[in-house]
């Protein structure tokens, strides 16, 4: 919460923790619905870019905006391999 306050998104703690929690549940789903994961991990991915130009924005040191930046990637990596095996 001190976070979101910290940001000046404390109004957004909630549907964030939502959307995160729509994309696991996806990312899980997505095993049995090969299009689940498509919208999962670009969501995710998403949500973490906007996690790191919030980071950046607010001047926060750059090891902090790492791990954001690091499930970012990663989301990309499982959205373009999905998208792929998806053709």
């Amino acid at each position: 919460m001190q976070e979101f306050e910290r940001f000046g998104l404390g109004k957004f703690r909630i549907l964030t923790g939502i959307l995160q929690t729509l994309g696991a549940i996806g990312l899980f789903m997505g095993l049995f619905f090969p299009l689940l994961t498509l919208i999962a991990s670009a969501g995710l991915a998403l949500l973490m870019l906007i996690g790191v130009f919030v980071r950046i924005k607010i001047k926060d040191h750059i090891l902090v905006a790492l791990p954001a930046f690091a499930l970012m990637l990663l989301n990309s990596y499982i959205f373009f391999t999905a998208y792929q095996s998806y053709q």
